[in-house]
């Protein structure tokens, strides 16, 4: 078998740790020590033993306890694990495994064949040690390829970059199979002996509830969460509600986190909700790692430990970055795009502009609303209309238009009408970029990953309309 640095890092781990607690649950009672992930490791070599080196194995099992199990197995074995969102409804699953070519699936029932279309490529992936699905522009699936040397480099800048070690407990309520989840919480746990509790109950109490119980130090979150514990708290707050003395960090990716979001929490929990921006492509790319309550829109943090950043081509100008670092991917599955991710460069589709404390999200270069020839950066709208009174949040998207090619809509949360803020755009911005119309909404929807998706409210905004 090949050298494999996430299994080389994890030799060290069971040696100095093998009696201690690795995996809780939600109410702190230990699931798995060390050795017992080892253990379990060996009862998963067996089961996968009959797949051959170099098979894709997808892996849908939630936040299970067995996942860090289940990841050294493969790779033990040489198979490449294709992790899954326990979200993704059949058909979804199927064309992702049969995009990456995968033989095998992996579930809370155990394992089984995948069976082959008519057709279907075989993958080519030599050297590979992991995929990440993901999205193109076209919204069908794809594939990042990793060595374990990648996943580590990406777990080694995380937890030096935001101070996290192995007398830490992260929380664990962000999905595993996404990369924001396996890069801060299975991977610390495999190289660096960082234990985890384990969650999949995303309801607000039950978060607050699993970092009382498990006394968690480390929680990285989404900024959906961070709100609505603020707002839990306020209930809990004449009662004489639970300050978490434990939790030290929170962190929150995913989705930019708001000013409002981040004071809120700020001022209910006494704690720093620290920015951490970066990509399935390449891990980790900045972090806001100051301690003062001080939140900026946009602020994406300084670039991360071992990551260097080459700054758009003009000077105070906002545009598309290059990321290298060790944590690189190799490059997109099936088909490759070496201008944006190849020989450990990525270039992420957000447009950012650099600043004096760091990186600022100016909005993302695909979003860009072609309105008769002009280029609308939905972003600037969204800065504008935010200020309008009665608007708690504000996503603008665009839909096709058959005079101007394409129109922007704008969708709001808050106790605004339609009328008042369609009336405060015509205040402050241009008559060719105030909004076609205003979608009125409880709250902005969010997908799994606590993204907001634009493509996906135009999808929705156009079913709503027929």
């Amino acid at each position: 078998m090949k050298n494999n640095a996430i299994l080389n890092r994890w030799a060290g781990t069971l040696k100095r740790k093998g009696p201690e607690a690795a995996v809780l649950g939600q109410d702190g009672a230990v699931e798995r020590t060390f050795a017992d992930v080892e253990r379990e490791a060996g009862q998963w070599v067996e089961k996968l033993g009959r797949w051959q080196p170099g098979t894709v194995v997808g892996m849908q099992v939630g936040n299970s306890a067995g996942w860090p199990a289940l990841v050294l197995a493969a790779m033990r074995l040489g198979l490449i694990p294709l992790p899954l969102g326990g979200h993704m409804a059949r058909t979804e699953r199927e064309l992702a495994l049969a995009t990456c070519g995968a033989g095998a699936l992996v579930t809370e029932g155990g394992e089984e064949a995948v069976q082959k279309r008519p057709g279907e490529r075989t993958p080519r992936l030599d050297g590979c040690d992991f995929l990440k699905l993901t999205s193109g522009t076209t919204s069908l699936p794809r594939a990042i390829r990793f060595t374990a040397a990648q996943l580590a480099a990406d777990c080694d800048n995380i937890c030096e970059t935001m101070g996290i070690g192995g007398e830490d407990l992260n929380y664990g309520v962000i999905p595993f199979s996404h990369s924001y989840g396996f890069s801060n919480l299975i991977t610390p746990l495999l190289c660096r002996g960082v234990p985890l509790a384990a969650s999949e109950d995303r309801m607000p109490r039950a978060i607050l509830e699993g970092l009382e119980r498990t006394g968690a130090t480390v929680f990285p979150g989404m900024p959906v969460f961070f709100e609505k514990l603020a707002g839990l708290l306020d209930e809990r707050a004449l009662t004489g509600g639970p300050v978490l003395p434990r939790l030290r960090l929170c962190i929150s990716a995913g989705a930019p986190l708001t000013a409002r979001v981040g004071k809120a929490f700020s001022e209910r929990f006494s704690r720093k909700v620290h920015t951490f921006y970066g990509a399935s492509e390449c891990g980790g790319i900045g972090y806001d790692g100051s301690e003062e309550p001080v939140y900026e829109e946009g602020y994406l943090g300084g670039a991360m430990r071992n990551v260097e950043i080459a700054p758009p081509a003009g000077p105070d100008e906002a545009g598309q970055i290059a990321v290298r670092s060790g944590a690189v991917g190799d490059g997109y599955y099936p088909d490759a795009e070496p201008e944006v991710l190849e020989a450990g460069r990525f270039v992420p589709p957000d447009l950012v502009r650099l600043g004096e404390r760091g990186m600022y999200l100016a909005g993302r270069a695909t979003d860009v609303i072609n309105i008769a020839g002009r280029k609308l950066n939905p972003a600037e709208v969204e800065t504008q209309l935010a200020q309008c009174p009665g608007v708690r949040q504000v996503v603008v998207f665009g839909v096709a238009s058959a005079l101007r090619n394409e129109e922007a809509v704008a969708c709001v949360s808050g106790t605004a009408e339609t009328d008042e803020v369609l009336r405060y755009a015509r205040t402050v911005l241009s008559g060719w970029q105030v909004p076609k119309d205003v979608w009125l909404v409880e709250e902005v929807p969010v997908n799994e990953r606590g993204k907001v998706s634009r493509r996906d409210l135009a999808r929705s905004y156009a079913a709503r309309r027929r």
